[in-house]
């Protein structure tokens, strides 16, 4: 007790010497925590938004030629149809496992009583629901026989419900709408969002294609598959999967605008490799501002080993061991690493709170949908900890140098000291 009296003492006549040491201390764990916190936001926020969708997925979709071929000019779009489809599924059977079609027909009117709402009549087979992560709140979704009969059947989402009726969107369920002049019988609801999809509403992708007479054509070719581990290995599948879809089409087999491609797989594999670099360059931007504050208190006690040589030697003169010499300056730089790195995590994490009381709520327009900037900019209270023990025990080695120096001078060169 009477130890620690003294460091308090100490510590009242050096007020600024103290701060300094304090504030180098907490400086340093504050922004670890706060790094990491904004680090982890970011990192949360891409997962959730590129969780929408089913990784092992791709979705085609035609272009426009960029080279002359086979007698034909460049500039021809393409618009896929069911040879696409079948030849997806057949010629790639190793790889693939569903494949259907999304085919649209937009500015379509649905109406309940004197209610209604403009929507995107989009038509689709059964696996969107599980490619496109549609959490269904009533109902079911589209079926394989809704499919084959091309059956006037609707999935709305819970936002458009609540455009239709005053009551509960459950009550929806069976009831028939008019879908511009056809009615439709509504055997679903699912939860909307803030995405271009909120703007959709689901039907069987044959009743769309019948009911406007598309004929064999489609929009999108959606599909599964698996066995693809590598981004070399969805390269070269790409790659082939277009040369061949190319030739449906009379494109050339290396155009590359012919057809698009979008590859969920090989995006969130591209994505983990950016959130890893940036949670390493967090992890190593952090460390050194630690060790800022590591030097800070090294150098402070330096300083104050110098200040305290006079007394130190009259100490030893009147028989002070060279241990309690050490351990006063361990302490003394113990507890301030401690107490200030303390500080410096509740105000790190004050500081992750409120990002996520305020960017955390900040969505922006992606144009296919609302992206949320930040996602739990948080730290976890090991991490916290982790970092304050590391300054503690840092701040403890800084102090432990000039604490071995001061305990082996000797007293009469302590004495002769300015």
């Amino acid at each position: 007790m009477e130890l620690l009296n003294e460091i308090w003492q100490t510590a009242k006549r050096n007020k600024l010497r103290t701060a300094l040491t304090g504030f180098a201390v907490a400086w340093g764990i504050f922004m670890l925590i706060v790094l990491l916190g904004a680090g982890n936001g970011l990192i949360n926020a891409q997962v959730q938004n590129n969780g929408r969708f089913l990784d092992n997925s791709m979705m085609v979709g035609g272009g426009m030629t960029s080279k002359p071929y086979d007698g034909l000019k460049e500039g021809r779009n393409i618009t896929l149809n069911d040879a696409d489809i079948e030849t997806t599924g057949q010629r790639f059977d190793q790889y693939v496992d569903e494949v259907g079609g999304e085919i649209e027909q937009s500015g379509i009117t649905i109406s309940y009583g004197e209610n209604y709402f403009s929507a995107t009549l989009n038509g689709v087979y059964p696996h969107e629901t599980r490619i496109n992560k549609i959490e269904m709140l009533h109902g079911r979704f589209i079926n394989e026989v809704d499919n084959a009969e091309c059956r006037k059947v609707l999935v709305i989402s819970d936002t458009q419900g609540k455009e239709l009726t005053q009551g509960e969107v459950s009550g929806l369920v069976g009831r028939y709408v008019k879908v511009g002049n056809f009615a439709f019988r509504i055997v679903g609801i699912f939860k909307g969002d803030q995405s271009r999809m909120s703007s959709d509403v689901y039907t069987p992708f044959h009743t769309v294609r019948t009911m406007y007479n598309r004929g064999d054509k489609t929009d999108q070719i959606v599909f599964t598959f698996h066995g693809l581990a590598t981004e070399e290995e969805n390269e070269a599948f790409e790659k082939q999967y277009e040369t061949v879809l190319n030739t449906n089409h009379r494109a050339a087999p290396d155009d590359e605008n012919a057809i698009w491609i979008w590859n969920r797989f090989t995006q969130n594999m591209q994505m983990n490799k950016g959130m890893g670099i940036l949670r390493t360059a967090l992890w190593i931007i952090g460390i050194f501002t630690l060790l800022s504050g590591i030097v800070g208190v090294s150098n402070i006690m330096l300083i104050t080993v110098k200040e305290r040589t006079r007394e130190f030697g009259i100490r030893k003169a009147i028989g002070a061991k060279p241990f309690a010499i050490l351990k006063l300056i361990i302490l003394e730089s113990v507890i301030i690493t401690t107490f200030f790195g303390y500080i410096g995590m509740l105000l790190g994490i004050a500081a992750n709170q409120y990002m996520d009381a305020t960017l955390g709520h900040e969505k922006i327009d992606t144009g296919l949908f609302q992206a949320t900037m930040f996602v739990d900019p948080t730290v976890g209270i090991g991490i916290c900890i982790e970092a304050t023990l590391l300054m503690v025990v840092a701040g403890t080695v800084a102090g432990l140098l000039p604490a071995r120096k001061a305990a082996r001078i000797r007293p009469i060169e302590a004495l002769r000291a300015e």
